[in-house]
């Protein structure tokens, strides 16, 4: 029996063999055709753009939906919560129409007149004129692992927000028309040229790309809070105060709903911050620590320094205080380490206090929401303290990027780069408060800016747009 069926076996298993042999063949040979498609690809796609990150473009999408979030419900209920009954959803409007102005206006010409190439001072306005050219492939300048038009999207959320900080400082007595007017011509002669001028290639402080001071802003330090703060306040004194303002007692309506707007502008800065190192690295992780960290420090110095000077911490000055922080950690959180945020945060919560309890009292202005003093002091003392405080172990481009003489100049922390984030900051305070002046001016030469004492005696809910928020 072994004699017969051992050829037999042995037959099967050479059999099986050949069936192997046969089937690898062809498979060897594709693997060699596949690894020299491979090669082919790879030299053909030497000198193109990187590829794109999953990763990386998730993150920023994400960043950027937090930031609209910051808008809407976030600065909308935030903002909406401070004013009476009878404003509620005049100042819910401010925020909400912005959402759809400044996106049709970013579309047509605002993303190519911040980002597009130009001179020093604001990008080609037809370079990506209804953002042609703005689409799957990376642009290298400014985010080369993800899609330009994700780029594009992010930016367009800070843009969208900017404008609606402003509308604290008017809330309660500005014609809707007027509203709408002023910020089309704000952000086409303000916010665009001065994105471009700190962010675009070849602007005038950008630090990475060419400028000629190097300021360091990497979330909006000097685009969006300075600009917005100092508008703010020409704003508030150009229109005047209220009817009854300060004698008469203007409390918030609802703190709640403020305190929920808080809470959601503290989670969308995760995105405003960290989302601005356009990657999902170690630089975002920084950024998304020093922005907590900074945020609790100055609701802490808020409300200490609240209750030592009134007795009692107010829940209100807690959440100002947050807010402060957030603000005044903005330019600084790529460029600093968490003790430095800390530091920054806390001076933020003292200073911004002070500002609005005091220095608004001795100036006699009617800043209704006290955007000038939390956002425009805020974002001006993180702008100088990053000057400071700047670490290149925590963003080393600072430390070899920037070229001045064919050398190269590092903008870590000292005296040198406190003296260009000082330029900074008064180009962008002279910018804000002379642009908007003329501005406001163009506006009330052909449109009456401010509601009359009747309208502004009912109300802007029903005297601007013929609803009222509570019908009971």
């Amino acid at each position: 029996m072994k004699s017969i069926h051992l050829p037999r076996r042995f037959s099967a298993i050479l059999l099986v063999c050949w069936l192997l042999a046969a089937l690898f063949h062809p498979l060897q040979a594709q693997g060699a055709a596949t690894i020299e498609q491979r090669l082919a690809r790879l030299e053909a796609a030497s000198g193109q753009a990187p590829a794109i990150s999953a990763g990386d473009n998730a993150w920023v999408l994400a960043s950027a939906a937090l930031v609209l979030m910051m808008t809407a419900p976030g600065l909308i209920l935030f903002y909406g919560g401070l004013v009476r009954r009878k404003n509620v959803l005049g100042t819910m409007m401010h925020s909400l129409v912005l959402m759809t102005m400044v996106s049709v206006l970013w579309m047509v010409y605002g993303y190519s007149m911040a980002f597009g190439e130009g001179n020093p001072f604001v990008g080609n306005p037809l370079q990506y004129f209804m953002l042609t050219g703005v689409g799957a492939a990376p642009n290298a300048a400014y985010a080369p692992t993800i899609p330009q038009e994700s780029f594009m999207l992010f930016q367009m959320m800070f843009a969208i927000i900017t404008p609606a900080l402003i509308s604290g400082a008017i809330a309660e007595r500005m014609r809707f028309k007027a509203y709408l007017l002023f910020m089309a011509l704000w952000v086409t002669f303000i916010y665009f040229p001065l994105c471009h001028m700190v962010w675009g290639k070849g602007g005038l402080f950008n630090w990475s790309l060419g400028g000629r001071y190097p300021v360091l802003d990497f979330a909006g330090g000097m685009v969006v809070h300075v600009s917005s703060g100092v508008s703010a306040l020409v704003c508030a004194v150009v229109l005047g105060k209220r009817i009854g303002f300060p004698a008469e007692p203007m409390p918030p309506h609802n703190v709640v709903l403020s305190l929920i707007g808080t809470g959601l502008l503290w989670v969308g800065w995760f995105g405003f911050n960290a989302g601005s190192a356009v990657s999902a690295g170690a630089l975002a992780s920084s950024a998304f620590a020093a922005t907590h960290f900074s945020a609790a420090a100055a609701a802490l110095g808020w409300g200490v320094t609240e209750w030592l000077l009134k007795g009692k911490p107010s829940v209100l000055g807690v959440a100002s205080g947050m807010v402060a922080g957030l603000a005044t950690i903005t330019p600084a959180s790529g460029f600093v380490t968490i003790p430095a945020a800390f530091v920054i945060g806390l001076t933020g919560g003292v200073v911004c206090y002070v500002a609005v309890s005091k220095l608004k009292r001795a100036m006699g202005y009617d800043d209704s929401l006290d955007v000038f003093g939390v956002h425009g002091i805020g974002s001006a003392i993180g702008l100088l303290m990053v000057g400071l405080f700047a670490s290149a172990e925590v963003n080393p481009a600072i430390g070899n990027t920037f070229t001045a003489g064919g050398k190269v100049v590092s903008l870590a922390g000292g005296a040198a780069q406190l003296g260009n984030q000082f330029i900074g900051l008064i180009f962008t305070v002279a910018l804000a408060a002379a642009g908007t002046f003329v501005i406001l001016k163009i506006v009330g030469a052909l449109i009456d800016a401010r509601v009359t004492p009747e309208e502004e005696d009912s109300g802007l809910d029903l005297t601007q747009h013929g609803e009222s928020a509570y019908n009971d």
